[in-house]
């Protein structure tokens, strides 16, 4: 607070202008440190904006150096209740990375094709820089993107290898999971499996696949199910599986094991006694199951954290390459003993 008779004298770059006797354009000059100035003046106004403690605002910072300061943030529509954690993690670690460099979060919702909302964004000119949150076959974000030529990322590994992505290392988890059931003697695995459009979802099956051929265990079609997204879906599932007397389900994620689930319970079939179950990703949900769920764990918030670094490295011009967060924990739970 300042003392009394005194006075906080909040500056604009028109008064620092004014102050030293130069021209805006010079000021904006030396905050940017773009464009032809002197040694002396540009040392000049800076020594002037220490002393007064004087922080550009986003807005004139932003007309300084042809930028908005905002990144933006793409989320599906259409995302199920039990995808939220997955999404709010993620954003919190791309919030983070974000603040850290001065820059805000726009979130534009795209659901199917409409992708209404992030072309007003990039129309406007109102984000620097765009994270994808979920890879899609034929995605029209990306599509959108490539032709407007807006910097982005993408989380999640996508068909194109042109995209810059980052991702979880699902295939390994996935495999590795796998591997550990076969090794419990566990030998016909029913796999149930979300939407092939997802790219996430392809990755998953990979890992499957590969756990088979490690095993040296043949691969059974007629046990693998995908494109599940209803609880009649997962019931006709469920039971051509236990028809198969298979020894466990797996499920691709949380969402499709919760709706695995519902169906157990109306059959009265108890878990682990009537049969083995386990999920390729984690929530509370399978958590606080009874009995909790053995599953796989990443680490979402660092995904978006990376995600976020290396929007901002190709901002700047900085050689970037695809990246996969290699860290992930098998639960083994009840549900597998």
């Amino acid at each position: 607070m300042a003392a009394k008779g005194t006075e906080t004298r909040v500056y604009t770059i028109d008064d620092i202008a004014k102050e030293l006797g130069v021209s805006k354009t010079t000021v904006s000059r030396a905050i940017s440190g773009k464009g032809r100035l002197s040694a002396e003046t540009r040392a000049k106004v800076l020594a002037f904006i220490a002393e007064h403690n004087y922080r550009p605002n986003a807005v004139a910072k932003g007309l300084a150096q042809s930028k908005t300061y905002n990144l933006g943030l793409v989320l599906p529509g259409d995302y199920e209740d039990t995808e939220l954690p997955f999404f709010q993690e993620c954003m919190a670690g791309i919030c983070e990375v974000a603040l850290e460099n001065d820059y805000d979060v726009l979130i534009s919702m795209v659901t199917g094709s409409s992708t209404t909302q992030l072309e007003r964004v990039i129309n406007n000119h109102k984000a620097d820089g765009v994270i994808v949150s979920r890879s899609t076959v034929n995605s029209p974000v990306v599509a959108l993107l490539k032709e407007t030529e807006m910097p982005f990322v993408v989380v999640g590994a996508p068909q194109d290898p042109e995209v810059l992505y980052v991702d979880n290392d699902n295939q390994g988890a996935c495999r590795d999971l796998t591997t550990l059931l076969f090794g419990k003697g566990m030998r016909r695995l029913a796999l149930l499996g979300g939407d092939e459009t997802h790219s996430v979802t392809g990755s998953r099956f990979r890992g499957y696949q590969e756990a088979h051929q490690l095993a040296g265990q043949p691969l059974q079609k007629d046990l693998v199910f995908k494109n599940i997204s209803t609880v009649r879906q997962a019931g006709a599932a469920v039971g051509e599986a236990l028809w198969q007397q298979v020894d466990r389900l797996i499920c691709m994620d949380d969402y499709i094991c919760n709706l695995a689930l519902v169906r157990l319970r109306e059959l009265a079939l108890h878990i682990p006694q009537d049969i083995r179950m386990a999920s390729f990703y984690d929530s509370n949900l399978l958590k606080n199951n009874n009995p909790p769920i053995t599953s796989l764990r990443f680490d979402t918030k660092e995904l978006g954290k990376m995600a976020c670094q290396m929007l901002l490295d190709r901002m700047a011009g900085k050689e970037t390459q695809n990246r996969t967060c290699s860290g992930y924990q098998i639960l083994l739970r009840d549900s597998t003993k």
